[in-house]
């Protein structure tokens, strides 16, 4: 039996740059679930995340806000629950939701809210920390791999550590279980193998709770599913039996760090940036367990995909694939996110399948993370939200008041004819976890051919051209050949960032316009 109202599936990884799966399929691993989601669904090759880091990008995704409309503007931040959400939208109008994996909506470090606040029915939470339901599991489940598992807990600073009683728990397991190891001398904590199998992991665990729900919905009531597994995310941790699938020698070198014999703009002259990255660790290593982590997490989004197909709901469901932000893996030297908004750090995968798409199709079009809480809408059948505009007994002009920024990308999944659409992709970032000042702030702007950037503080701007420089190896802003294009940029920047506010945030709104 199915349903005219469609369900609806969104599943999402980690720090995965779209530089990164791009190359997965040029011979560094098979991944044949994202192949096949791409075969029968929509590509966009430039889908750009508006804040790359986690709760900012994530607090997007779910509320359709700019960080200026929900507030959450880097990580340290909580999105206030009375924000609507799309999945407070998709609850009352009678699709069972479920969140399985991580949500980071909240700090971390404080353990997890009550995420059915934000509109899920069910939710079974596994964040960064991994301490708190996985790890039970672990204990109650997997006795034999509770101590290992342990030794994979990096966020010991979080305030339930202690409160479980795990501190010393966590630093004895560390120091009896080796993360190095012949086969593999380059592990550290920070890219190594898990000592534990793969079925023990989080990303089954994340994909086991998901099936659960997905095949516990009755097949009259549509769903929506937020499947999030914490993975790429570092550290770059594969179950060791999906390391064989990567092909090292097929591995891309990283690109050069242009900035780092001029230290231009001078954002690169700050201490923490004192040599490229590979000098003090394995390149390759890193990447082969990050290419290791994809081969794993392609295998759980083909169990998703196989529940589907068991449970007659595959043609009634729309797919939807992405991350919140990219990871630098060592191209120009840089590690992370943050404020380094080269390519690979800036845009992410975006795949898209379901019932009336122009299958195996790519889109060129500048799509942003604003535009999936509007897209889901569209798949719904539902309304995209106004602002509230009461009638005060004068002229109201304009008559609606989108609260949303986005668009639906549906119309262009579809092959529909557009008449209009952006030019151009706004990028914000500020403080970080190492320095929350103005001088790790950046703003950007992005069109088909250009990368503008403004470090603040003083930290100087890069100018690439894309077309005859993808690698963004040559900074022209203060090249007197690109003086026009630089100011254009400029103006551009200076337009996004005023105008990130727009529509007026729903925070607190009584209505716009009144006393």
């Amino acid at each position: 039996m199915t349903t005219s109202r469609k369900n609806l599936l969104l599943v999402m990884v980690d720090q995965l740059g779209a530089r990164w799966l791009e190359a997965a399929h040029q011979g560094v691993v098979s991944l044949p679930n994202l192949r096949r989601l791409a075969d029968e669904g929509v590509t966009f090759t430039n889908a750009f995340t508006p804040n790359p880091v986690c709760s900012p990008a994530r607090s997007t995704i779910a509320t359709g806000l700019t960080s200026a409309g929900h507030g959450v503007t880097e990580l340290g931040y909580a999105l206030d629950p009375q924000i609507p959400t799309f999945m407070h939208a998709l609850r009352d109008a009678g699709w069972r939701t479920g969140a399985f994996g991580k949500l980071h909506f909240a700090p971390q470090v404080l353990g997890d809210p009550d995420y059915r606040a934000y509109g899920f029915d069910v939710t079974h939470i596994t964040e960064d920390r991994r301490v708190g339901e996985w790890t039970d599991w672990v204990e109650r489940t997997h006795p034999e791999h509770y101590r290992a598992a342990l030794a994979t807990v990096w966020m010991t600073m979080a305030h339930d550590v202690e409160k479980r009683g795990l501190g010393a728990k966590i630093e004895a397991a560390r120091r009896e279980i080796p993360l190095a190891s012949p086969d593999y001398p380059d592990s550290d904590d920070e890219a190594y193998p898990l000592p534990y199998p793969a079925e023990v992991s989080q990303s089954a665990w994340i994909t086991d709770r998901a099936i659960d729900f997905l095949e516990s919905v009755p097949a009259d009531t549509p769903f929506f599913a937020h499947v999030s597994y914490v993975q790429p995310h570092n550290p770059f941790s594969p179950p060791a039996e999906y390391i064989p699938h990567v092909d090292a020698e097929a591995i891309p070198g990283p690109l050069p760090a242009e900035w780092h014999e001029t230290r231009q703009p001078a954002y690169f002259a700050a201490d923490r940036h004192p040599e490229p990255t590979w000098t003090t660790r394995s390149w390759q290593h890193d990447r082969r367990m990050y290419f290791a982590d994809l081969a794993h997490l392609d295998a759980q989004l083909g169990r998703l995909l196989e529940s589907l197909h068991r449970t007659g709901r595959a043609g009634d469901t729309y797919l939807v694939f992405t991350s919140d932000h990219g990871e630098m893996l060592h191209d120009h030297g840089l590690l992370g996110k943050f404020e380094r908004h080269y390519d690979a750090c800036i845009r992410v995968p975006l795949l898209i399948s379901g019932p009336g798409l122009a299958a195996g199709t790519t889109r060129p079009e500048l799509a942003e993370l604003t535009d999936l809480a509007p897209t889901f809408l569209d798949m719904a059948g539902l309304p995209a939200p106004d602002l509230s505009r009461p009638d005060l007994g004068r002229p109201r002009v304009p008559e609606r008041i989108p609260m949303l920024p986005g668009r639906s990308l549906l119309p262009l999944c579809r092959a529909e004819d557009v008449d209009t659409w952006r030019d151009t992709v706004y990028v914000r970032s500020d403080s970080n976890h190492w320095n929350p000042t103005p001088t790790s702030w950046c703003r950007t702007v992005r069109t088909a051919r250009y990368r503008y950037s403004r470090f603040l503080a003083g930290g100087g701007e890069q100018l690439f051209d894309l077309t005859t420089d993808p690698g963004e190896q040559h900074n022209l802003a203060t090249d007197p050949a690109y003086a026009t294009q630089r100011e254009q940029l400029r103006e551009a920047l200076t337009e996004a960032i005023v105008l990130e506010g727009y529509p007026n945030s729903p925070r607190q709104l009584r209505g716009i316009g009144t006393f």
